[in-house]
């Protein structure tokens, strides 16, 4: 396989990956997110915020999401180069009646089978809006 092929397929591995981190915010579980993260992976969600970098950490930090009353993530773009993705997207989550809307930029990269080996969300606090 030529260099070329085998970037091909990362990227189609990554762009499947990207596909399911949202498809998991809509409708996943946690552990469903989690299971997308490599052993000894990072999120930094967002920048400056204290680094998880166990699985129980990430599955508690992404049960905050999965465990709100409704939430809808749309990908607007992904990039992909070599073996990192950016994309944005945005999540509206609702709780309690109330709805608010995030739109990040999410910085991936990922192993060579497709698995996020560190995660950092760029957004800050003024970007979180009630709709």
């Amino acid at each position: 396989m030529t260099a070329e092929q085998q970037e091909i397929g990362l990227s189609d591995k990554i762009a499947a990956t990207v596909q399911a981190y949202i498809d998991g915010l809509n409708s996943g579980t946690a552990d469903d997110i989690a299971d997308l993260y490599a052993d000894g992976a990072t999120v930094e969600d967002p920048i400056g915020a204290p680094v998880r970098s166990t699985r129980a950490e990430l599955v508690e930090f992404y049960g905050i999401i999965t465990g709100l009353d409704s939430r809808d993530a749309e990908l607007k773009w992904t990039k992909i180069a070599g073996d990192t993705a950016v994309f944005e997207f945005t999540l509206v989550t609702g709780v309690a009646g109330s709805k608010f809307e995030i739109t990040p930029v999410d910085i991936m990269v990922f192993d060579d089978d497709g698995k996020i080996v560190s995660m950092r969300a760029v957004w800050s606090q003024e970007d979180l809006k009630q709709v």
